[in-house]
């Protein structure tokens, strides 16, 4: 499963404002297509393609028979087009297509983290006007907030339905930590986030006592995946935020403030910035233990996976992508907690942040404003809001969908089934990270100034003083 690993690339939607551009008081019990829900069926045969990554496009026989199966009606042919599975790429092939007025593909699946670009550019079809008023119903009652508000405008509607997706978590090595003499199982690990200075004191004494040649493994590497994900969770747990809070994560730019240079993103710096040179460091945060190798400040989704994978690290910070793996090589031994945070909820002066905080990944599906068949687009993505096909898309394609309704032990495929709660926490808690027009220009300067400041080329403060200046400079040129 890809939950957009290259960077994820990236909520209780605590301190976001719900938009509540749904309508409808439909059941989602009795959510039916019935030949697109009103609107009578017809013998033209209608193509559509759909843009989608390998997995689907592998599979792209069982997906058609899932979509019927769901009630696509019998005239609509789904064809598919494969596309990259790196995100960067994927974005550039459809601003080009985008940009040329091409009407083919008629469904695009786009990153959350720059789908709103697109949305701001109008580009996509608005859904609000399209979907069924049983859909918009399912997805206000089923669907994590986060997600369907990296999906939605600044107008309150709705342009993407959710199609999968990520929720970092923590995954373990259960067998050297109870060999230590901690109990994950009595302690709830699995639903009770723990804070940052406790799991530093546990992974410490764990690689103490273990022969495994790292101790907790992330990605601090100057790129996407730093400032979209891996930091943005330390500062949102710790009540920090590079805008203000939830409610100014899409805007308006250079309308909100800049914040990066306030306590609680320093506290999260200095405590990231311990895990890696070590409690002797001049800038380290008391109580924090050194639980991470340097080689983290070179490290991607690829090698921080492959250390832990490799039994070469007790812990490792991840998307839901690696879980089966992780249960098929380490079996029972294999364990899932959420993030850790720095200060519990509601402790924050910022709506919304502090405790577990992990950032949101995912895509959603997109509709292509240029294309000559619209309507049978939206049928088709009705038909994947259904509950036979999101159990399809799970088990078949092994995409973890948005729709709570699978996060169900009972519902879910065996291999997920025992941290399905975990990853209903996660997605309850998960933060977006801020994407805007500018977000694409402001992203590589936090990557920088944090892994300078966790190699020690900077100190923290400097680094979040340059940080603020420059951040001020791209929300002032808009």
């Amino acid at each position: 499963m890809t939950n957009n690993d290259t960077t994820s690339d990236g909520e209780s939607v605590r301190g976001v404002s719900r938009r509540r551009y749904l309508t409808g008081v439909g059941s989602a019990s009795t959510l039916a297509l019935a030949g697109y829900v009103g609107r009578p069926a017809t013998a033209q045969q209608i193509s559509v393609q759909m843009a989608m990554p390998p997995p689907v496009t592998n599979n792209a026989d069982a997906t058609r028979e899932a979509l019927r199966n769901a009630g696509l009606p019998d005239n609509i042919q789904v064809e598919f087009l494969t596309t990259s599975e790196i995100t960067g790429d994927v974005r550039s092939q459809f601003r080009q297509w985008l940009s040329a007025g091409r009407n083919k593909p008629d469904i695009f699946r786009m990153d959350s983290g720059w789908t709103i670009p697109f949305i701001a550019r109008n580009q996509l079809v608005n859904l609000s006007e399209r979907l069924s008023d049983e859909s918009l119903s399912l997805i206000e009652e089923q669907y994590f907030d986060a997600s369907v508000n990296t999906a939605s405008g600044r107008d309150g509607n709705l342009y993407g339905v959710p199609w999968q997706v990520g929720f970092p978590t923590v995954q373990y090595r259960k067998d050297v930590i109870e060999s230590s003499g901690f109990d994950p199982e009595s302690e709830n690990w699995a639903t009770e986030p723990m804070s940052w200075e406790n799991f530093g004191e546990i992974i410490a004494q764990s690689h103490d006592q273990s022969d495994i040649e790292f101790g907790y493994a992330w990605q601090g590497n100057d790129y996407g995946g730093l400032s979209c994900c891996t930091f943005n969770e330390f500062m949102s747990s710790w009540g920090g935020a590079y805008f203000g809070g939830r409610e100014n994560l899409f805007g308006p730019v250079g309308d909100r403030p800049v914040t990066v240079d306030e306590e609680p993103v320093l506290d999260a710096l200095r405590m990231a910035r311990t895990f890696v040179q070590g409690t002797d460091d001049e800038f380290a945060l008391e109580g924090f233990q050194n639980i991470s190798p340097e080689a983290v400040l070179q490290w991607t989704e690829g090698p921080s996976s492959t250390a832990f994978m490799d039994g070469n690290a007790m812990a490792l910070r991840y998307w839901p992508s690696t879980i089966p793996q992780g249960v098929e090589t380490f079996g029972d031994d294999f364990g899932v907690m959420p993030l850790p945070y720095g200060i519990p909820e509601g402790e924050s002066e910022h709506e919304g942040l502090g405790g577990s905080t992990p950032a949101l990944g995912g895509w959603h599906l997109t509709v292509n404003p240029n294309s000559n068949n619209v309507d049978a687009a939206v049928q088709v993505i009705e038909a994947t809001i259904q509950q036979s096909f999101r159990e399809f898309e799970f088990g078949e394609l092994g995409f973890l969908t948005g729709d709570r309704r699978l996060f169900d032990p009972d519902v879910a495929p065996d291999t997920w089934a025992p941290y399905m709660e975990t990853l209903r926490i996660a997605g309850e808690n998960a933060v977006p990270r801020p994407v805007t027009v500018v977000w694409p220009d402001q992203s590589p300067l936090i990557s920088s100034e944090i892994n300078r400041a966790l190699s020690g080329q900077k100190a923290p403060d400097q680094a979040l003083s340059d940080l603020q200046g420059s951040l001020e400079e791209v929300e002032a040129s808009v």
